[in-house]
């Protein structure tokens, strides 16, 4: 999702949930997505991810973005739409995780902890480096 205020695009981000990623921030916001289940179309994986990991529909217009690839050779696709949100109220779906470590007990976190969106020069400093690569395409397309 993105959105235009002043003239400058800004992009809505999510921060991972969960102990490990608690006091992560620089490097550690991503677009919503997740995993594309056996036969799933990558466009209709993208929209449903979106939804369970905000708790909001994204509309048409889509604009694609292609695909980046993350050094640990994960291969991310992105499609970006025009939205706007109120980010304290995005609601995630949540994970089970052994919590403490090698305690035996399991804790459910929520997948999203929080979002945000950012301009382009906030977006360098949270992005995963090989997503920040969509932020550009995106600007290249909306200058068009």
């Amino acid at each position: 999702m993105y959105r235009v205020r002043n003239g400058e695009a800004q992009i809505l981000l999510v921060h991972l949930g969960g102990p490990f990623w608690a006091r992560k921030d620089a490097g550690a916001w991503f677009l919503p997505k997740g995993e594309i289940e056996p036969g799933e179309d990558p466009f209709a994986a993208a929209k449903r991810e979106f939804k369970e990991e905000t708790g909001l529909t994204p509309t048409e217009p889509f604009i694609e973005l292609g695909s980046v690839k993350h050094k640990s050779g994960k291969t991310v696709s992105a499609w970006a739409f025009e939205g706007d949100c109120d980010p304290r109220n995005v609601k995630s779906n949540t994970f089970p995780v052994e919590w403490p470590p090698r305690s035996g007990r399991q804790k459910e976190f929520p997948e999203i902890d929080r979002a945000e969106f950012f301009g382009i020069v906030q977006a360098r400093e949270k992005m995963h480096p090989a997503e920040f690569e969509f932020f550009l395409r995106l600007q290249k397309l909306l200058a068009r």
